[in-house]
């Protein structure tokens, strides 16, 4: 015999087995019939109540819905984890700030900012995170290409829109002393050569 689920039971399992946020549209259409958008506003809520004050909380991010540890608790159990998550060197760093900071920009542009060249490591770093993609080419000799963050970027920040970005001075301060004992990867080695590009952010 079917048992039918309520759909606070069957969107609480969706939102606890997926590894991928699941947005509104997702979430109204795994129940039969579907909910409306102020039922599920409903049991969101519920939700939200039933969990708080525990180590999962229900939140919203740019890409959906999704249930992620409460910072208490992932403090304590950062111990328990084989793998500790990657430190990224300062390179990786200061550009990946670069862009979400000054985007749309090309690779002469970080280059000039930065005064160093850009190894191809530490751009497909960014790529393999899922934290920046190619949006366009810029209108010049070459047609670079035009970096920008994406939707993961903002996901993994917690943040919804670009303009809830920390000031710079303070994005360092959290970022930076704990990447500075990273071992040199040799991406700073060689100074960047001028191009058309050098120099042009001024905002």
């Amino acid at each position: 015999m079917n048992e039918k689920l309520p759909p606070d039971a069957l969107i609480e399992a969706a939102l606890l087995t997926q590894t991928e946020p699941l947005n509104e549209k997702s979430m109204r259409e795994l129940c039969v019939p579907p909910l409306s958008q102020d039922k599920l506003i409903d049991v969101l809520a519920q939700l939200k109540t039933r969990w708080q004050g525990r180590a999962l909380q229900l939140v919203h991010t740019h890409e959906g819905w999704r249930f992620q540890i409460a910072q208490a608790a992932f403090e304590r159990l950062g111990s328990l984890q084989e793998q500790r998550a990657p430190r990224y060197s300062r390179a990786v760093m200061e550009t990946l700030a670069i862009i979400a900071y000054q985007q749309p920009v090309t690779r002469g542009d970080i280059e000039g900012i930065r005064g160093v060249a850009v190894s191809q490591n530490v751009m497909q770093t960014l790529q393999d995170r899922g934290w920046i993609e190619v949006i366009g080419h810029r209108d010049s000799v070459g047609r670079p290409s035009l970096w920008a963050t994406t939707a993961t970027f903002l996901s993994d920040l917690q943040l919804d829109s670009l303009e809830e970005l920390p000031p710079l001075t303070e994005l360092g301060e959290l970022v930076l002393p704990d990447l500075v004992e990273t071992p040199p990867t040799g991406d700073e080695e060689e100074p960047a050569e001028e191009s058309e590009n050098a120099g042009r952010l001024v905002n």
